[in-house]
């Protein structure tokens, strides 16, 4: 095959030779990719396991495959064509991760005719899923390819760390040379089961420039919308509060990833089911063989992929293997199943997306666009998907506030106890005081009036005052007085006092009235 061929793009099929080439059918596409898939697979059981090596990443086994068949190849009905299988060792090894066999990763792709879906995205891009909703096989072009071959060591390193990723899984990426034509496509997970129906789905990148669903993609039965339509229909998505800290911190790490690989424009991907369990309960197909008795891949769930124990929400009971790995989530009164996984990460910011972005900044606001740097780019993402498509529920912020109001009202009841009673002392001490002045009116109308008032005799919390502060217990007086020893000290401090004034230069008998206390005091 001339080098023509080897840098063409490997979207939709395109002719790159004369008149004698033709493009490939769909059904000899779905035809060589099954077939190129089966032999390379089958031939690598035979190869004995070994440590990947950094040389594995970017080595590329080629094989060709006539329709007449060959002493190493089988006879087929389709075209000739050559099969590629890129980095064959490395990408055993990421299967092997995620638990695939070899045999179930042949049954999956090799056993039913494939399904071709219809394509959301802006690419032209043809997707292929398996019957048993497990893969998805996508055309790449060939800059997406070279990057993605590029980037298989940092991906090697990523999934040994963290396997419990929402990045794609890639599990082999070939290419298919037919009719003048390079036909590239990678192997990765399934995202959105056909076997629930997903009543919304949205592609997000946390851009608002132009993210509006078309007129077109509206019109669709099942229609993906985008960022402005996600926010005029929904309120955003609440999730228990372990489960968002796990799906917010899945993003975070895997965003940081993206970024430190220089990738940006990079889209989540989100299927959300409302649910119905009577409907859930009856129904049958697809789903209920796979669980039965087809295979299931590690990780490859959106529950997994965030928590990995498979950890369901109290708010979803009975939840069983309906849920097909959703993650339980609700919006108003509605439960939800959500999948989700971060799709399109092979694109890098290279020169002519600078380019695209500078542009886009001078006509439109900078930062609203799609294109932009991969740090802001992560950073505006996770924004967007923390604060307007996923949200915590809080279920003690109720309690904790009626707990507080409960403590609120105590303490003021308890306040209110407590001004009572001290109201009640003071009235009761008042009382005692107009009762004492009472006594001392009768005295003092019978007797003459003394120098000293009847201060000295206090009520109890300013008499365990006063003693408190007594330099000696001796000093104070702790039993009361009763009237007539009180009269008896009035009458000895009064003679002491007139005997004492007496002898002061300028005494004299003279008398005055002091009109705050009513009483005659001796000058």
């Amino acid at each position: 095959m001339s080098s023509t061929a080897d840098e063409t793009g490997g979207g939709r099929p395109q002719k790159t030779g004369g008149k004698d080439h033709k493009k490939p059918t769909a059904e000899a596409l779905r035809g060589a990719i099954q077939l190129g898939i089966g032999y390379t697979v089958g031939n690598m059981t035979s190869k004995p396991d070994r440590d990947v090596l950094m040389q594995d990443f970017y080595v590329v086994e080629s094989v060709f495959l006539p329709s007449e068949g060959s002493n190493l190849t089988p006879a087929h009905h389709y075209p000739d064509f050559r099969f590629k299988n890129y980095a064959p060792l490395a990408f055993r090894y990421f299967r092997e991760l995620f638990g695939i066999k070899p045999d179930d990763y042949l049954y999956s792709i090799c056993k039913e005719p494939l399904i071709e879906l219809s394509n959301p995205g802006a690419s032209s891009s043809w997707f292929y899923l398996t019957s048993d909703d497990e893969f998805i096989i996508k055309t790449v072009q060939h800059k997406e390819a070279e990057f993605l071959q590029k980037l298989l060591p940092g991906y090697y390193m990523n999934l040994n760390q963290n396997p419990r990723t929402l990045l794609p899984k890639f599990y082999g990426l070939y290419c298919i040379q037919c009719g003048g034509v390079n036909i590239r496509l990678v192997v990765m997970n399934n995202v959105l089961p056909r076997s629930l129906k997903m009543h919304y789905k949205y592609d997000l990148k946390g851009s608002t420039y132009k993210r509006r669903a078309s007129r077109k993609e509206r019109a669709k039965s099942s229609p993906t919308f985008k960022d402005l339509d996600f926010q005029e229909m929904h309120e955003g998505l609440y999730f228990d509060a372990d489960t968002y800290n796990a799906l917010m911190k899945t993003l975070q790490r895997d965003c940081r990833v993206l970024e430190s690989f220089k990738i940006m424009d990079y889209s989540l991907l989100l299927g959300i089911h409302v649910l119905d369990r009577k409907k859930m309960r009856g129904r049958g197909g697809i789903g209920d063989s796979k669980r039965q008795g087809g295979q299931k891949v590690l990780y490859s769930t959106a529950r997994e992929s965030i928590q990995g124990d498979g950890k369901v929400a109290e708010f979803l009971p009975d939840a069983d293997d309906d849920t097909l790995g959703g993650i339980p989530a609700k919006h108003k009164d509605e439960k939800l199943l959500i999948f989700l996984g971060i799709i399109d990460i092979l694109q890098s910011y290279r020169f002519i997306k600078k380019v695209e972005h500078s542009w886009k900044a001078l006509v439109y606001d900078g930062d609203t666009v799609s294109v932009h740097r991969p740090n802001f780019y992560a950073d505006r993402f996770l924004k967007f998907m923390g604060t307007t498509v996923f949200k915590k529920i809080h279920p003690l912020r109720g309690a904790s506030s009626r707990k507080k109001k409960n403590s609120i009202q105590v303490n003021r009841s308890a306040s209110q106890e407590v001004l009572s009673t001290v109201k009640e002392e003071s009235q009761e001490d008042r009382r005692a005081q107009s009762l004492e002045n009472l006594d001392d009116t009768e005295i003092h109308s019978s007797q003459k009036p003394d120098v000293i008032p009847r201060s000295t005799r206090l009520n109890p919390a300013i008499s365990a005052a006063t003693i408190s502060s007594a330099s000696s217990l001796d000093d104070v007086k702790l039993e009361p007085q009763t009237d007539s020893e009180y009269r008896d000290d009035c009458r000895t401090s009064s003679s002491t006092l007139a005997m004492e004034d007496s002898t002061l230069p300028g005494s004299g008998n003279s008398q005055a009235s002091t009109p705050e206390s009513g009483l005659d005091v001796y000058l």
